[in-house]
């Protein structure tokens, strides 16, 4: 029985799930809290831990030429829960790294349940801690309830930021109608556990496409309160109808952009096309990749039901939208993700202000190791900057201006700018300058990691 004392981690999201996951492996115990199923949100389907509301998708996993996939070997690297589950139910999905969704949620929960120092209770915590408790982690994400979420904006003394994410819808496969879908990726490419043909494609003609645009227009909206009309969206995360109010061709050049792929019943590339991306192991269900959408319900059925192969689609989902929040971190938050105005108070996931999922279960994790290196008597620095971890962090936490601070997917214009040994021009330059920073990253990360090894052992 050990006697040091819990960490108390609220949330069971990805954040929160890591966060514990890390904790418990540094030998302190921990307790988790989820709300569900005593407490639902708007967006939740399940009351399973780590559920994965939007997409199923980790997005790229090339850790070599793009930053998310250099975030999952770093997560890797330091004995991720969330990336470890994330390989172990691993969809088909081209280059990018999808899952299935109830596998994925069901192995990240059976792995906490079976940990000895984790303590899993199903309740919520309406208002801030107890006293009592002198190490916690919110990781309450962006649809913490409302009791907590007026206590923290009473504890910091500012408004919570908010933006609005929106939810695609998923089909089911046998609905779909292969003689004019087809199966493959964009270039063939072979992603992990990938084949070259991993998406299905339903090609549009420009008549096509045009009368498709002018439905999402005009098809009916979910309404917004009033309290909800000044609220912005995240631009990774946009309606697939406010896209095309941008103009007649920005879909066609965003989501519906059919570079790489070759319609078979024609020989060419279509005009614009609709791909939808595995969401199960077994294959029966796809989601409309790029297809986040805020129509009602029965215009999402009719106006999807344009798109070729999907005639006489039947969804098992429907698309939605719900609302976020977050903290303003640069002002309220240090460099070790602590409230300033209660530093017994840690904060991870998507309320930092960080957007998406890999992001998300990343900040937990760093809060994890953090929480059990205090409880320990220990002290963790952030790592490099030069890191995916540590740039991630370093921009929530002081990188990016309060006065304008929104949501930030980790990208590589977070991290510090690397003298090239090779001066080349256009994409071989790009290329290289991305494989320079991931080769450095993961060099720092090693020493980063060794020497906090170090200093645990004395």
């Amino acid at each position: 029985m050990s006697t040091i004392p819990p960490v108390h981690v609220i949330g069971g999201g990805l954040a929160g799930c890591e966060a514990a996951w890390q904790i418990a492996a540094k030998g302190v115990p921990v307790i988790l809290y989820e709300m569900r199923p005593k407490r639902g949100t708007e967006a939740h389907v399940t009351d399973g831990l780590a559920e994965l509301v939007c997409s199923n998708s980790f997005r790229s996993d090339d850790w070599e030429n793009n930053a998310v996939g250099l975030l999952h070997e770093e997560m890797r690297r330091l004995g991720s829960l969330i990336m470890r589950e994330a390989g172990r139910h691993q969809v088909p999905a081209g280059g990018a790294l999808a899952v299935d969704r109830v596998g994925f949620s069901q192995g990240v929960e059976a792995a906490l349940r079976a940990h000895p120092l984790v303590t899993i209770r199903r309740e919520e915590i309406a208002g801030l801690p107890p006293a009592d408790w002198d190490e916690v982690i919110i990781a309450t994400g962006p649809l913490t309830s409302p009791p907590l979420a007026d206590a923290i904006r009473a504890a910091t003394g500012e408004a919570s930021l908010a933006f609005f994410d929106a939810i695609a819808p998923i089909v089911y496969r046998e609905s779909i109608d292969f003689s004019r879908a087809w199966f493959q990726s964009r270039y063939d490419k072979e992603g992990p556990g990938g084949t070259g043909a991993d998406y299905i494609n339903c090609p549009m003609s420009e008549t096509e496409y045009r009368t498709f645009v002018c439905a999402l227009l005009a098809g009916a909206k979910t309404e917004f309160k009033e309290w909800e009309k000044s609220t912005p969206y995240f631009d990774g995360c946009l309606p697939i109808e406010v896209m095309a109010e941008r103009g007649l061709d920005t879909l066609r050049f965003g989501p519906m952009k059919p570079v790489g792929l070759t319609d078979p019943s024609t020989g060419r590339r279509p005009y614009a096309v609709v791909q939808l991306r595995q969401d199960n192991a077994l294959g029966t269900l796809y989601n409309l990749v790029g297809f986040q959408t805020k129509l009602k319900h029965a215009e999402q059925t009719r106006i999807f039901r344009l798109i070729p192969g999907l005639e006489r689609a039947q969804f098992a989902r429907l698309g939605g939208l719900h609302r976020n929040t977050f903290l303003n971190a640069p002002r309220l938050l240090d460099s070790g993700l602590r409230l300033k105005a209660l530093p017994a108070l840690r904060f991870a996931g998507q309320i930092t202000g960080v957007e998406g999922y890999v992001e998300s279960a990343a900040i937990g994790l760093l809060a994890g190791l953090m929480a059990a290196a205090s409880r320990l008597g220990e002290v963790v620095p952030p790592p490099p900057q030069t890191t995916a971890l540590g740039a991630l962090l370093r921009h929530i936490t002081g990188g990016a201006y309060a006065e304008t601070f929104q949501p930030m997917n980790i990208n590589f214009g977070l991290f510090p700018p690397i003298e090239e040994e090779a001066l080349r021009k256009g994409k071989e330059r790009g290329r290289l300058r991305k494989q320079s920073l991931s080769r450095r990253a993961l060099a720092d990360l090693g020493s980063w990691a060794g020497a906090s090894s170090a200093r645990a052992a004395q």
